[in-house]
């Protein structure tokens, strides 16, 4: 642990238990240790106590109950309700000295889960793949949540000890492994953190303070308590927990989820006190530092600097640019997708990231969200699909069982070309036929079984049969999961991957494709024939999603990448069969262009 946490190198125990009358240190076979009342609601042990060495187990006792672990451990060998271990971040022998960092305005993230990325599951075994995601070209992992969860399987987001990876996966030691081995195969790392709210088993903050509100509540059940009586040892909890990874564990960025569930009337918004302390961590270790929010508000103040009245995070996800093509090119209208489907709205997210930006939304039935003018593309992290998109469905399909191969490749062509930061979900860049479906490991057997009912009575807005939703208890629901990495080389599969590799490619080589200045990007379609072009300077991505057509394009282009191959311009006319994309130069290139 830093000094920060629990357990110090160089301070004895402690633990915040603002309200307690009495706290004890229990160490694993010996007799519970008093320890004295400080300031802030802080209890030390005495001066002079000894100093747990690395791998000691322990917890503590608020007023002589239940032995719980440290709210800040580093470590649960033996899962959420076991003895913390003490761990001492100093002993790891790092090799990423010359890593300098990685910023997110130009970046390609990979979104992968431990547990399914490969057969074994574990942060050693991903290390495996990292050549994969060299070739593919792709820049940075991101990791889902991997803290200490209930069980040995699970999403992640019902994670209870925030400060301690997940022991199926390899613990301390192989997270740093992990992210020691990206680093030196070129890719950063951003790990996905779950401050809103924390899982039902294994949850014992409350017994050491108010870390959950009285007054606010949110879809899990209280907020946590940001704003309230004793607050600022919470506030401290969480930006702690975010220097963690960053510092100790040498993450390069975070992904916060679901950020419109922070509850926060202080005057300073968590989320601005999270950002101030990234920066001055990152001018500390002299390499970039960011933060990724989640949120549906579709609110640019999440992104806007602190000087403009923003919170100043580094970028922020945009669903509306999944939903608007997702609907375009399977036809859903079911669920949040009535608002989308047509080429209009997807010209929108092309240019905008958000459709709904103080517009009317008819599933919501009001207004949704705030202009983001002056909000540059590097800002909004978009994708053609992600673990929410994919697993929060029935049967847990990826776009790949939805959607021919040609539209696959519209799908990515869409999202390489894009001015925003472009996120693909683990298996996308071959098409895998495996799902990726919901999945829990609760020991708790009242909680399982609402678990697996709440599941199903969730998918009757989008109307599916809720007998068709897999268990997510069943172990045979995680199993099918996991990704099925022969199938890359064959096939289908296999031209479909050569494809992202090649738009990777050109992104990387190409530079108005990852110009973040909206106002250079120009969408015109037709609503009725379903075309669409999409012009970045003097690139030129073309789109059929109706029957086979011919559009002129003034100057003709030099065709680069086409799906079908043998597409050609024939002087300045581009004849476009139904489902095909075509990105390629034009002959003019606008003054300042490069």
């Amino acid at each position: 642990m830093t000094a920060d946490a629990g357990i110090g190198r160089t301070a004895g125990p402690r633990v915040w238990a603002p309200e307690a009358g009495r706290v004890e240190l229990l160490v694993e076979g010996e007799q519970p240790r008093p320890l004295a009342r400080g300031g802030d609601g802080w209890w030390y042990s005495p001066p002079g106590a000894e100093i747990l060495p690395p791998g000691t187990r322990y917890g503590f006792s608020v007023d002589g109950g239940t032995p719980r672990p440290d709210p800040r451990s580093g470590s649960q060998p033996d899962g959420v309700d076991g003895w913390s271990a003490v761990v001492d971040h100093g002993a790891f022998v790092w090799t990423d000295g010359d890593w300098r960092g990685l910023p997110l305005p130009g970046a390609v993230l990979y979104e992968l889960h431990v547990g399914t990325f490969t057969p074994e599951g574990t942060f050693d075994a991903a290390i495996g793949r990292l050549p994969h995601l060299r070739r593919l070209g792709v820049d940075a992992v991101e990791l889902l949540p991997v803290v200490e969860f209930p069980g040995d399987r699970g999403w992640g987001y019902d994670g209870v000890d925030l400060f301690a990876p997940h022991h199926t996966y390899g613990g301390p030691e192989g997270l740093k492994r992990l992210v020691d081995a990206c680093h030196g195969a070129g890719l950063g790392v951003v790990l996905d953190v779950v401050y809103n709210h924390l899982g039902p088993t294994g949850n014992h903050l409350r017994e050491f303070a108010p870390y959950f509100s009285s007054t606010h509540e949110t879809g899990w059940g209280p907020a946590v308590n940001f704003d309230g009586a004793h607050s600022e040892g919470v506030r401290r909890f969480v930006v702690d927990n975010a220097l963690m990874w960053l510092r100790d564990y040498h993450a390069d960025g975070l992904r916060l989820d679901a950020v419109h569930a922070y509850v926060d009337d202080s005057a300073t918004h968590i989320l601005e006190e999270l950002a101030v302390e990234v920066d001055a961590l990152a001018a500390h270790v002299r390499k970039p530092l960011f933060l990724v929010a989640e949120s549906d508000r579709n609110d640019p103040r999440l992104v806007r600097s602190r000087d403009a009245g923003g919170y100043g995070l580094d970028g922020v996800w945009a669903d509306d640019w999944h939903h608007a093509l997702h609907a375009a090119l399977t036809g859903e209208r079911t669920g949040y997708y009535e608002d989308y489907g047509t080429i209009e709205r997807l010209a929108k997210a092309l240019r905008r990231a958000w459709v709904y930006d103080g517009t009317w939304s008819g599933h919501r039935q009001r207004r949704h969200g705030r202009p983001a003018d002056g909000v540059g593309g590097s800002r909004f992290v978009v994708c053609t699909q992600n673990h929410d998109q994919t697993g929060n469905r029935a049967q847990g399909e990826r776009l790949a069982a939805l959607v021919p191969p040609a539209r696959l490749r519209i799908a990515a062509a869409l999202l390489f070309t894009s001015p925003f930061v472009p996120l693909l979900f683990q298996g996308e860049e071959w098409g895998a036929s495996s799902p990726f479906q919901y999945f829990t490991d609760h020991r708790d057997p009242e909680l399982a079984r609402a678990v697996s009912e709440g599941r199903r009575r969730e998918f009757a807005a989008f109307g599916w049969e809720p007998a068709s939703v897999p268990d997510p208890q069943d172990e045979t629901t995680f199993v099918r999961s996991r990704l099925a990495w022969a199938e890359a080389a064959d096939g289908d599969h296999a031209v479909l991957l050569d494809w992202y590799r090649s738009l990777a490619a050109l992104r990387r080589e190409w530079p108005e494709l990852t110009d973040p200045r909206l106002e250079r990007v120009d969408v015109r379609f037709d609503e009725e024939a379903r075309w669409l072009v999409v012009t970045h300077g003097s690139v030129l991505v073309a789109v059929n999603l109706g029957a086979a057509t011919i559009l002129p394009v003034p100057g003709g282009i030099d065709v680069l990448l086409a799906s079908p191959a043998d597409v050609r311009c024939e002087g300045e006319q581009l004849a476009l069969p139904a489902d095909a994309v075509v990105i390629g130069r034009t002959a003019a290139r606008p003054a300042g262009d490069g």
